[in-house]
């Protein structure tokens, strides 16, 4: 990609080197960040009679987490189960598994509304610019969205685990095992969904209050777009860097089976990028810059996996 956009590599690494300020901003950010995903997941551990977790300790298996998470292809093939095994010694094998699931739900399901949200900035920002060519894109993009949001409120009504267990029993190969699985735990199973179930119908502040956190997050992302753009340029708006995010967002969601989405962010920078008339370049420095974050955050969250464990 940086061979076919017409910057040269001495280019590439002069922006990097002037980045100065921003770049441990951009670092920086994300402690903001971690510690609200850490709090909307902790709301959902605490919630009940369970023993009451410290914040410092989910903080550190939220940071481990999402580390995996990017190194693993499928993403949350990697950080939830790590998480499952760390909070089984303290809240059992039932609490912890759901309000794993619960937890990545919420972060899905705030995804879907920051999408929507974005949505209602673009119509109140660009209403007049609108062609007819982009109708049917906006149409399939509030389609996907809405999709989206009946299946996590079915999820949330009717518990999601056995649904989906069952769902992918089906396929050819992993059929048979998925159906042993399906057969040897269904109790458990059907208790994790109880408690999924249980948190949208009858802890409702929980559930909001969650919900909230993880949206807040999204929102604050949105700063590491316009700290970076601060490199190239001072002529950068808040609520361009919010649809930025949100379309980047979209577009290396759709790719989620790649590790660390390698490829997919970085073209939907540049894609992005072009659409608001901007070098598609920058796009790519920009998608460079994050690399650099994820990095970081990828040492320390392993570093943290390793901290305190035997």
């Amino acid at each position: 990609m940086l061979l076919t956009f017409h910057m040269s590599w001495e280019e590439v690494l002069y922006h990097v080197r002037r980045a100065g300020v921003w770049l441990p901003a951009v670092i920086l950010l994300w402690v903001p960040i971690y510690a609200m995903n850490a709090c909307a997941w902790r709301v959902i551990i605490n919630d009940g009679e369970n023993r009451k977790m410290g914040f410092w300790r989910v903080l550190k298996y939220t940071i481990s987490g999402y580390a995996l998470n990017y190194v693993t292809p499928v993403g949350l093939l990697g950080g939830e189960p790590y998480r499952i095994m760390e909070l089984t010694a303290y809240v059992g094998k039932a609490k912890a598994a759901s309000s794993v699931i619960l937890y990545a739900m919420m972060h899905i399901f705030s995804h879907f509304c920051f999408w929507l949200f974005s949505l209602g900035v673009f119509f109140i920002r660009y209403w007049g610019e609108l062609s007819w060519s982009m109708t049917p894109v906006l149409c399939l993009f509030m389609l996907f969205c809405a999709l989206g949001f009946y299946f996590f409120l079915k999820g949330y009504h009717d518990g999601l685990a056995l649904h989906v267990l069952h769902f992918f029993s089906h396929m050819p190969w992993l059929g048979v095992r998925l159906r042993h699985l399906e057969e040897k735990y269904a109790e458990g199973i059907r208790k994790v969904d109880s408690q999924i179930a249980a948190l949208h119908a009858q802890r409702r502040v929980t559930f909001y209050w969650s919900l909230l956190l993880e949206f807040l997050a999204r929102m604050v992302g949105c700063f590491e777009i316009q700290f970076i753009l601060f490199i190239f340029t001072s002529d950068v708006n808040f609520w361009d860097c919010v649809l930025i995010q949100a379309f980047v967002s979209l577009f290396s969601n759709l790719f989620f089976f790649i590790p660390m989405q390698m490829g997919a962010r970085e073209g939907g920078l540049a894609l992005v990028a072009d659409v608001m008339r901007m070098s598609g370049a920058y796009g790519v420095l920009t998608g460079l810059i994050t690399r650099l974050r994820e990095f970081f955050w990828i040492a320390v969250g392993l570093f943290l996996i390793r901290l305190g464990n035997k």
